[in-house]
């Protein structure tokens, strides 16, 4: 008997699945609704066959693989499982299907859930397991998306290519293509001679709790021939892995599996007893017709999709904050109270204390956790004059708070039982000189609560910048399995944790931080408000950092840091401005040593930022020059919104003497007429923006002498 297809679509996205007699679910296409292709019973025996790849792979113990190799695909409860029936509901603008399978050696009931929402080209999926069997089961890796659907009939393996971000401290956002036949990719085994699959993958993964902390969860497989591209991210907040494989079932087939902790990379299993229940983690995929940036613009659909919106920062406000190049953890009351009249001056609408506020003896770092004011650093009226100070000049106050990390010389080290604080063989672990938090704990979840809520009620405190510096390794044995099963719960139980405070405390702002954006997934950004996007303190180097952030975050939620610094150069100060500019501005820097001239500057560029989130959360960002390279001389990236954009070049070159133009492609406008004017700094001198009409090209001509950069305003005229 043939295959049968089902086929759901809605107006941005057509899923279509097919049921073997004798094999497990496949998907079978995965593209936006207005793709030209269709899958059906007939087009099944016309190219189709190299989408064997089962919809589920899993992992169990006892089971193993079909094949050996270390790579999630072929294990042999996937290939088993088999169509029980599926379910379709509706629900407030979102659609949702869920496709039941049965494995009859285990016992397992896979169920695979598909949600959409209406007009976005993307899905969000995750496997739900409930063990139906009589005897208990060791999971080892369930998949939260295994698909095949990667090409048509017709293309060839050399057009696809994988893009994935690096990522670490001060050095987030660094995007690399690599060619799928290349160097670095997958080798071709001529798998048809060997009659055997390949062993090979492309594997990305990130460790602990840092989800973005050496990779991005986010990736993008893109055909460079016929524009077709697949975006997706892992929304967890901690371990993750994802792997491009190559099939024998077709020259052209291969597969993506993306999983969250697994038993290879994460020392993750965990027991299912009979009637126990996992679900994996869920995932985000993004389709597009119009190469990676249309995959990325579909992605920045879905996140705004599934994001918490709160209308407490629905005016993206400015915010200052004194630690980046500033105060760097040493806040006094004498040392903020200037600052705080600055940062009025120039515009800021919140202010937040940074860390140290909680500090008597001068090291900050291993004393956290109890979360009192210091009565050292502020001595006349304690920390609630500088907070009194910060309202008084019409801001909203904040605070600094690294809520999942106890100092070893803080009180609460052993005000709190052991019990709360993650464990290996029966030792709390310990990384530079911090416990860490076990939020499975009611004990360690009633202490963050009191502490919130106490700097909420009694202090005014409105803004949260909420830091985590530290990493525990595999996790914690104690009540698990294993040191991943630990680590995957108080990982469900942080996330538990923070939409307690936040459905208390709806006025208050919180921002997600982790020593920059070692923490950068939307299993936290669906929830919080803003993301600082990294620690760096070169404004040259950010440049590279706030052009990459729109491929990882929502332009709204992009917290780039600008500190512009007395004694820059009028050029250098613009520079530092811009990067703050193509976000969400977070200001920080010594304004309050600033003289007038300088103070304009970045008064100008606050009122700059003022008329740029009046669009923000509408944009769709682009790259003119592709992703930023972190050493090229020139860095350009752009926000769309209707027949507007605005458009941020920097140029990062050394230029004694004359500039060279740069040559900015904007194909989308070509042919039309467009107006650009400079957004920012419209103060120093122009670079002389030029629209060539008949090539679709924005010429500019930088300032010569050293980095600069400027913000410009394009406007597209009717023809």
């Amino acid at each position: 008997m043939p295959s049968r297809f089902i086929r759901w679509a809605h107006p941005g996205l057509r899923l279509v699945v097919e049921i073997p007699v004798d094999a497990p679910v496949r998907i079978a296409q995965l593209d936006p609704a207005t793709s030209a292709t269709s899958v059906t019973e007939t087009t099944v025996e016309r190219g189709y066959t190299e989408r064997l790849q089962p919809m589920v792979e899993v992992l169990v113990l006892g089971e193993g693989n079909a094949l050996a190799n270390v790579r999630f695909t072929h294990t042999n409860v996937g290939s088993r499982l088999r169509y029980v029936d599926d379910v379709e509901s509706s629900h407030e603008g979102w659609r949702t299907w869920r496709i039941h399978q049965r494995d009859l050696v285990t016992g397992l009931q896979v169920t695979t859930v598909f949600r959409s929402a209406t007009d976005v080209p993307a899905v969000q999926t995750w496997t739900e397991v409930v063990n139906q069997g009589a005897r208990s089961v060791v999971l080892q890796m369930v998949s939260s998306l295994a698909t095949g659907a990667l090409m048509e009939p017709g293309d060839l393996a050399d057009d696809l290519s994988l893009m994935r971000g690096r990522s670490e401290w001060c050095g987030e956002g660094r995007w690399a293509t690599l060619p799928l036949r290349g160097a670095d990719g997958l080798a071709d085994i001529d798998t048809g001679l060997h009659d055997h699959d390949g062993r090979g993958t492309l594997a990305t993964a990130s460790r602990s709790t840092w989800s973005s902390g050496e990779y991005l969860p986010t990736g993008i497989l893109v055909n460079g021939r016929t524009g077709s591209a697949w975006s997706w991210q892992v929304e967890h907040n901690g371990a993750w892995h994802w792997e491009v494989d190559s099939r024998r079932d077709a020259p052209n087939a291969f597969a993506l599996v993306v999983t969250g902790p697994n038993d290879a990379d994460h020392q993750w299993s965990t027991r299912l007893a009979p009637a126990g229940s996992f679900t994996s983690v869920p995932v985000s995929v993004a389709v597009s017709d119009d190469g990676y940036e249309g995959a990325l613009a579909a992605l920045t659909a879905q996140r705004r999709a599934i994001r918490r919106k709160r209308p407490v920062d629905a005016s993206l406000p400015v915010i200052f904050n004194d630690y980046m190049n500033t105060l760097m953890g040493d806040p006094t009351t004498a040392k903020l109270l200037p600052l705080v009249d600055a940062a009025a001056a120039a515009g800021a609408e919140y202010f937040c204390v940074d860390a140290g506020w909680y500090d008597d003896g001068g090291h900050w770092w291993d004393s956290v956790g109890e979360w009192l004011p210091s009565t050292g650093r502020f001595p006349d009226g304690g920390l609630d004059r500088v907070l009194d100070h910060i309202r008084a000049r019409g801001m909203q106050a904040g605070v600094w708070l690294e809520p999942e990390v106890v100092g070893v010389r803080s009180p609460m080290a052993d005000k709190l039982p052991d019990e709360a604080f993650l464990q290996r063989f029966g030792e709390r672990v310990v990384e530079h000189s911090r416990f860490l938090l076990d939020l499975r704990h009611p004990a360690a979840r009633e202490h963050l609560d009191s502490v919130v809520d106490r700097l909420v009620d009694d202090h005014g405190v409105r803004y949260f910048k909420l830091d985590y510096n530290v990493t525990p390794g595999a996790g914690t044995d104690r009540d698990a399995l294993s040191p991943g099963d630990g680590l995957l719960e108080h990982n469900r139980a942080h996330l538990g944790w923070l939409d307690g405070i936040l459905d208390r405390h709806p006025d208050v702002i919180f921002e997600n931080c982790a020593s920059g954006a070692m923490r950068m997934d939307y299993a936290m950004m669906s929830r919080l408000d803003l993301q600082s996007t990294s620690d760096q303190q070169d404004p040259r180097l950010y440049a590279a950092i706030a052009a990459a952030a729109p491929a990882s975050l929502l332009p709204e939620q992009a917290g780039n840091w600008a500190y512009p610094q007395p004694g820059m150069s009028d050029e250098e100060l613009a520079f530092a401005m811009v990067n703050g500019l193509v976000g969400r501005l977070y200001l920080s820097g010594r304004i309050d040593a600033m003289n007038a001239h300088e103070l304009g500057l970045v008064r100008e560029g606050v009122a700059a930022y003022q008329e740029v989130r009046e669009h923000l959360c509408d944009t769709t960002p682009f790259w003119p020059l592709a992703l930023p390279g972190w050493f090229d001389d020139v860095v350009a990236m752009g926000l769309c919104f209707g027949s507007s954009a605005y458009l941020a070049v920097w140029s990062r070159a050394e230029t004694p003497g004359r500039s060279a133009p740069v040559t900015l492609p904007l194909p989308f406008w070509q042919g039309r007429a467009v107006g650009v004017a400079t957004h920012y700094p419209r103060s120093l001198p122009s670079w002389t923006p030029t629209w060539d009409r008949s090539t679709g090209e924005l010429t500019v001509l930088p300032s010569a002498g050293g980095p600069g950069a400027r913000l410009f305003r394009l406007d597209m005229h009717p023809s």
